[in-house]
């Protein structure tokens, strides 16, 4: 993947030559994208994931039309009232944008199911910064949570989740929140990985793999709870067959939707 670094106007973008001619924080601006439609699901309002379409009118490119997501980076939880899209700034290398990019980039070369990246930019503001990430458009995915809200996954659909993330674990790549929502599901039930802001490179042993399934675990109960979907241990159990490489034969569904 050819690597570019373009400077202008207080900002810094990482890109890949081969998608992008010349990288300008226009790419980034989203008022130029005020038609673009939003990511489904709970990335609202300011912080909406937007599906881009690459050159816009008005720019010539010499490569055929692209498929993108551009998603601006946003804080949660009680800071995020204060410093809604602000983050302290200790180096380019360090800032969120960069490091997903780079993670990304490592991952997409050894053919890990997770989105190619585009571009990252950082934008400095004194001691904080601001940072997007635009990424290559995964076609046909959906969140798995909005699948199982549809209606049923077989037992061989929850063991293709498990055996996904434990492609990732294996590379030694830990995912900040992995949850239903973070996980995608094909036409042809092939399973993918995105959002991997705060995620990182460990060989710290096993336990962070065993808290990662936790949180999984976790984040397909709420959804159970909350009426969405029916999932139950013997669902758990394929997607534990999954990740720990066995197979599952294709039976009754597992995870169907509520009764």
């Amino acid at each position: 993947m050819p690597t570019r670094i373009a400077t202008e106007d207080g900002s810094l973008i990482l890109y890949d030559a081969s998608l992008l001619d010349h990288a300008t924080p226009g790419l980034f601006d989203r008022a130029r994208w005020a038609g673009a439609p939003q990511a489904p699901g709970y990335s609202g309002g300011r912080g909406a994931t937007l599906f881009i379409d690459w050159p816009p009118p008005g720019v010539t490119s010499s490569r055929p039309a692209q498929h993108w997501v551009l998603r601006h980076y946003h804080r949660g939880g009680t800071i995020g009232r204060f410093l809604e899209d602000q983050f302290l700034w200790l180096g380019e290398e360090r800032t969120r944008a960069v490091l997903e990019w780079r993670l990304l980039a490592w991952m997409w070369a050894r053919g890990l199911p997770s989105p190619r990246p585009v571009a990252a930019h950082v934008r400095r503001r004194g001691f904080t910064y601001t940072a997007d990430l635009v990424t290559v458009l995964m076609p046909g995915v959906e969140p798995l949570s909005t699948r199982l809200a549809r209606g049923p996954l077989e037992a061989d659909g929850w063991a293709r989740v498990g055996a996904c993330v434990r492609r990732f674990h294996d590379a030694g790549v830990w995912h900040a929140d992995l949850t239903a929502h973070n996980l995608q599901i094909d036409a042809a039930g092939d399973i993918f990985l995105l959002d991997f802001d705060r995620g990182r490179r460990r060989d710290d042993g096993a336990a962070w793999r065993q808290a990662n399934l936790a949180r999984l675990r976790r984040s397909v109960d709420k959804i159970s709870s909350e009426g969405g979907v029916h999932f139950d241990e013997v669902a758990w159990a394929a997607l534990e067959a999954g990740y720990a490489g066995r197979l599952t034969r294709r039976g009754p569904a597992a995870g169907a939707a509520g009764p």
